[in-house]
């Protein structure tokens, strides 16, 4: 069975450790700092690829009573004790004189502090650790997957990787000619978003069995070392219970074939939820296919209103881009969507589409936590790294969406 973490809604800031300036004025001999930017050469160059280093590290300091009790086990919990991101560390061990002065001192003395020396054999073990991350995703036009790769693309060059970044465009060859692809480039890792239901599952554990892998958006079960992705259960919950409380109980609008395997979870998620609260649950199914989720929401919706119209004045979308089109059909025929006198109809959704506040009405919609979606990717990749491209066991993590309340419903 994977590890699986639902993770807090606003994850806690790290302890700061003391300042650098804690050592300063301290006299005779070689200074910590020189002592510790030696080291941080040699494991940089390890970790390019150098000269074996065949003599040991420095001597650990000790400070009577301030000798470490604590023994830390790897880089993430060096970060976390020291007040440093995870990427700025990294950073660090792979080229010290790539961060800033300030923040080079400020881990040199929790260096010293904490007596650590990260696993550089591991991180390099049985492979020619490349400055390469590939990002895979499996339709870039879409807004999500672009916010969110760009977000990942930000966090692997402040960590001092290269990131590549793929787009298989919905379609299966494209994916697999992606994969074979990029095992041939034998990457750091990668961060793979598959297309679901339509992915090759045997091309995905081909990939994922040469390639540190860790999947997100979409969890194919018991494929990469590890899954970071959103609780659709929370988007939904959130959503109806707040369309109950405000007014009607929602129908869902979907897709009857959709294209991403979350939204038959989002449905899951809509049907115990109203059941659970004691209504009857509505799901309103639209014929379309690929990712054109507009066009799909508009023509769909117009089909309803042609055939009678929605059961309930409220509707909950299974995603922002269908309710984008839902919108637009509202617009087309008259109807005023909102929450004011006059209104018809009240409409939501879910995944905190970028343009969502800049629709007509404003969206009211469960978004995804983009920062910390992003951030635990990393902070996964940086691990699987270290561990040196496995996993005892498979890790899942699902990050918690938060309710944006707006104009439309």
């Amino acid at each position: 069975m994977p590890a699986i973490h639902v993770l807090p809604t606003r994850p806690g800031r790290p302890v700061h450790a003391p300042s650098p300036a804690d050592n300063a004025g301290k006299s005779g001999g070689t200074p910590p700092s020189a002592k510790k930017n030696l080291y941080s050469r040699q494991v940089f160059r390890v970790l390019m690829g150098g000269d074996r280093i065949t003599r040991s590290p420095p001597e650990p300091r000790t400070h009577g009573n301030e000798m470490r009790q604590h023994k830390i086990r790897n880089m993430e919990e060096f970060a976390t004790l020291s007040g440093i991101s995870r990427p700025t560390v990294s950073k660090y061990f792979n080229d010290p004189a790539s961060v800033r002065t300030k923040t080079r001192q400020r881990i040199e003395a929790a260096l010293e502090r904490y007596d650590f020396r990260p696993n550089i054999y591991a991180v390099n073990q049985n492979r020619s650790l490349t400055k390469n991350v590939g990002i895979v995703v499996p339709y870039l036009a879409d807004p999500f997957f672009a916010e969110i790769a760009r977000m990942i693309e930000r966090r692997c060059i402040e960590a001092g990787f290269s990131p590549i970044l793929y787009s298989a465009h919905g379609e299966l060859k494209l994916e697999i000619e992606i994969l074979e692809g990029l095992a041939a480039l034998k990457p750091a890792g990668v961060f793979l978003a598959p297309l679901g239901r339509l992915s090759d599952r045997r091309a995905i554990a081909r990939f994922c069995a040469a390639v540190p892998t860790v999947l997100f958006d979409s969890n194919v079960e018991a494929m990469g070392e590890a899954f970071v992705g959103s609780d659709n259960f929370s988007f939904v919950k959130q959503t109806v219970d707040y369309l109950c409380k405000t007014g009607s109980p929602p129908c869902f609008f979907e897709m009857r074939t959709p294209s991403n395997p979350n939204a038959n979870k989002r449905r899951i998620a809509y049907l115990q939820t109203m059941e659970a609260a004691g209504h009857e649950p509505r799901v309103v199914q639209v014929d379309g296919s690929g990712w054109g989720f507009e066009e799909i929401g508009r023509r769909g919706a117009h089909a309803v209103f042609a055939a009678g119209g929605f059961a309930t004045d409220t509707i909950l979308c299974s995603n922002d881009r269908l309710a984008i089109g839902l919108l637009a059909a509202c617009y087309e025929r008259g109807l005023r969507v909102g929450r004011g006198d006059g209104c018809a109809l009240r409409v939501a959704s879910h995944d905190g589409h970028p343009f969502s506040r800049f629709t007509c009405p404003s969206l009211t919609t469960a978004a995804h936590d983009y920062e910390a979606v992003a951030d635990k990717c990393m902070e996964t990749l940086f691990s699987l790294i270290e561990s040196g491209g496995r996993f005892a066991r498979r890790e899942e993590t699902l990050i918690p969406a938060h309710l944006i309340r707006r104009a439309s419903a």
